[in-house]
Parts: C-alpha cells; structure tokens; sequence
C-alpha cells in the first residue's frame, strides 16, 4: 500500500499535472505514492493519507471525473477516522467560486472523519501559470507536518 495516496480531479488536465509532480517529488523525498485520477470511493482504502487536488470549473463546480468520488462520500457516509488529508485547489479568482471544489471536498471528508494535515492550498491560475510550482513550495511544508501528526 503507498504511505500516500494522491487524488486529483481535472477538467483540463491542470489538477492531474500537479498531482503527478508531486507524487514524483515525495517519491524523492522517500514516500510510496498512487496516484488516481478521478477515483471513485470503491477504489481507496478507508485509511492511510490522501492528498486531494482539484481544479473548480463553471460555477465552483468539481471537475467531471471527480464528482462521483464527491457524491459517494456524501451518499455513502463512510467512516474515514483513519483517513489524514492535504487538500489543493486549482482555481481563478476571477470567479466568486474561487477553489469552492476542494471546499466541498474537504468539508465532506471532515464531515467523514477523515482529519486535516496542515491548511488548504487555494493556487489563483492567475498569479502562477505553473501552478506545480506553489505546490511544490506548499509540499515542502506539508512534509514535515506529516512527521509530526
């Protein structure tokens, strides 16, 4: 089983990309990792630590191949108290919806049991064109949190 397990939800490919290249950077740093894009419930174990990364579309909306993961966590209602969590959201502030699918995902794992690592990174596409690159900042720190949870 991978120590962690990245979860990415894309409508053009943005979300996926961060989510692979961190994958490849807590593979140097001495992780396991999985990484699924656009995953349904079925196809993770109840436990562990997930990273989240999703991209909002339309109007705060979740990217299509990651609504139905949203909808079995609400539907379903698992038991997740051995799930830990990082979240990241891909968004533009242009929008008053601003990163409102990883808030959707993340109250909705709490509201499951699963238990936050460190604080949401909300990357605005407006400010990094590369949003690899303030996620990789954010992972940095996100790491060490890890050891100490």
């Amino acid at each position: 089983m991978a120590d962690i397990t990245l979860i990415s939800g894309s409508t053009l490919g943005g979300a996926e990309y961060v989510a692979e290249h961190l994958a490849e950077k807590l593979e140097d740093a001495g992780f396991s990792t999985e990484t699924l894009h656009g995953p349904l419930l079925e196809d993770l174990a109840p436990q562990g630590i997930w990273l989240v990364v999703s991209s909002t579309h339309g109007a705060g909306d979740l990217p299509e191949n990651l609504q139905p993961f949203l909808d079995d966590l609400n539907e379903q209602k698992p038991d997740l108290s051995r799930v830990r969590f990082g979240a990241i959201g891909i968004g533009s502030r242009e929008y008053d919806t601003f990163c409102q699918a990883i808030e959707k995902l993340e109250a909705s794992l709490k509201a499951n049991g699963a238990r936050q690592i460190g604080e949401t990174l909300k990357i605005n596409i407006l400010d990094h064109d590369i949003p690899e690159d303030p996620a990789e900042e954010w992972l940095g720190s996100w790491k060490n949190l890890l050891n100490n949870d």
